[in-house]
């Protein structure tokens, strides 16, 4: 579903920051070589996460869901010097696209790629984030959110992607397949939560942004 009308989206994408070569690049080879390309992050969206990371200058990074590794080259520009990424994904079938264009943006020594279960792998990270991205399976997205909040420093950010689901969280309770409940139900679950500051933004496929007190 486009949420927003495309001659306008191009129209902010040609009044927005350029896309790097190396973006470009994997953008093409995503859409040329992988299945569900739609998967991507994207210009605009990648443009986003780009200056919220800028924005808040994090330190140490969390990215639940890499695939081909598009949000964390962006998620990694807004680093602080000798600052770390860590991301995370369990499709070992990626490794060799997503390290490729790692080494490419020359970001070999700052982000840490992580293959494997992200509900096993979350508790062995002793680190405390300034910023975490969740994109990955919507069954566990409650799970993650759980798993990493006292990983997140006071004032520190966690963001959700897809939390619009296409729309269909606008569909009445009983014609919602499960993932869409799945999704309605972490909506829920953050805009309740006393712990935290929050704002869905309607931006591509929906956003959550979270702040933690």
């Amino acid at each position: 579903m486009d949420f927003i009308n495309k001659e306008i989206e191009n129209y902010a994408l040609e009044h927005s920051q350029n896309e790097s070569d190396v973006l470009k690049k994997l953008n093409r080879e995503t859409y040329a070589k992988v299945i569900q390309p739609r998967m991507l992050s994207g210009h605009m969206q990648g443009n986003l996460l780009s200056m919220f990371s800028k924005m808040i200058k994090p330190k140490q990074i969390l990215e639940i869901g890499t695939y081909t590794g598009y949000s964390a080259i962006c998620l990694a520009q807004g680093l602080q010097e000798h600052g770390k990424l860590h991301t995370i994904d369990i499709n070992e079938e990626l490794e060799k696209i997503v390290r490729s264009f790692i080494r490419e943006a020359g970001l070999d020594e700052n982000i840490n790629y992580h293959i494997g279960d992200a509900m096993k792998i979350l508790p062995t990270l002793n680190e405390t984030f300034d910023l975490v991205f969740i994109d990955a399976d919507k069954k566990n997205y409650s799970g993650y959110f759980d798993l990493v909040f006292d990983k997140v420093r006071s004032g520190g950010y966690i963001i959700a992607d897809n939390v619009l689901w296409s729309g269909k969280v606008l569909d009445q309770k009983d014609e919602m397949d499960m993932d869409t409940k799945i999704i309605d139900a972490f909506n829920k679950k953050v805009h309740a939560d006393q712990r935290v500051e929050h704002m869905l933004l309607p931006i591509r496929d929906g956003l959550m942004i979270v702040r933690k007190k």
